[in-house]
């Protein structure tokens, strides 16, 4: 009797291993670059549905974590600076925590463009 597969484990899905690479960057701070050239190289050859979301979704979040970094990098002489970097790290964080939940279902992000979560 033939029983369909069953996934027991951690799957390393493309949006997963992009994801990986974000929160990773927390300990090496280079990664993420790594990550962002992936997401889009694997942009271009997206084979599943569900991932297209990751995509846009994990794309926006390097980029808008980005340059809020360079402000609040910027903003730190002003002293506003440091909260902000820790909002922006947080916000990073959970970001990326809710792909990987979503990517290791194979569930596509319920709205990949909104700047919030």
């Amino acid at each position: 009797m033939n029983e369909p597969a069953q996934t027991s484990g951690f799957d390393f899905n493309q949006p997963t291993i992009i994801t990986l690479l974000y929160l990773g960057s927390f300990l090496t701070g280079v990664s993420g670059l790594v990550g962002i050239v992936l997401a889009h190289v694997w942009q271009g050859e997206n084979r599943e549905d569900w991932a297209s979301s990751h995509f846009t979704y994990l794309i926006r979040t390097f980029w808008i974590g980005l340059v809020a970094s360079v402000v609040s990098t910027i903003l730190v002489l002003v002293l506003i600076g440091v909260p902000m970097l820790m909002a922006v790290a947080v916000w990073f964080g959970v970001r990326s925590v809710l792909s990987l939940v979503k990517a290791q279902k194979r569930e596509p992000m319920p709205n990949p463009e909104t700047l919030l979560f």
